[in-house]
């Protein structure tokens, strides 16, 4: 069964919320009322012990969770040069949602997404583009096949390193929400990809331990 600070963990992580929750001095007061006995303790000194605590239990629970450990590996890039058309390929045999695009060094300078698709052939979703195809598709496959990657790919990526730790990758994900984020390496070169569900699942796992 969940402690207290799984459960903590679990909601800050399903509200895109990874600091500690602040205590006043109101909601010491009452916790100390509910204690038996005299309590020589001031409530800086409460709130000391609660952060000191907190951490600690956090080291527990999220210690050695690197993006390394969750990331997929061996991950096909875009290159920003290749045209729409020829990315879609590459999008759907990778069966994600989205590639990281890297340039010559194997650096990540982009991420280009089904959103990212959507966005240029202003479209509100896949239906919406499936009926205006039906009445433009000449002019669809001319974009597709004559734009870069490089002018529909998100540039402001959000990356994390590989040995990023879980408060950091919970971070990373509430500031964005994609469904998937590229790992990089210290040169900032693709290492592999995070998938925001793979890492919920592993991190629900653990705080269940």
């Amino acid at each position: 069964m969940k402690d207290k600070l799984s459960d903590d963990f679990a909601s800050s992580m399903a509200n895109g919320n990874s600091a500690e929750m602040e205590l006043t001095d109101d909601d010491i007061l009452d916790a100390m009322q509910h204690i038996p006995g005299y309590l020589d303790i001031s409530t800086e000194d409460f709130r000391l012990i609660y952060h000191l605590a907190y951490r600690h239990g956090q080291d527990r629970l999220l210690g050695g969770m690197t993006a390394s450990r969750f990331m997929r590996t061996n991950i096909q890039s875009l290159s920003p040069d290749a045209t729409l058309d020829k990315a879609a390929l590459t999008l759907v045999d990778s069966g994600y949602k989205g590639l990281p695009v890297v340039d010559a060094k194997g650096r990540v300078i982009g991420m280009l997404t089904e959103t990212d698709y959507l966005k240029h052939l202003q479209a509100e979703n896949f239906l919406d583009l499936m009926l205006q195809m039906f009445d433009h598709s000449y002019e669809f496959s001319h974009r597709c096949h004559e734009t870069l990657v490089s002018a529909a790919m998100t540039q402001a990526v959000k990356t994390v390193r590989q040995d990023a730790g879980a408060m950091e990758i919970i971070d990373a994900f509430s500031r964005h929400g994609g469904r998937s984020m590229p790992v990089v390496d210290s040169d900032g070169k693709l290492a592999g990809l995070l998938l925001r569900k793979d890492f919920l699942t592993l991190f629900q796992m653990k705080v269940s331990q």
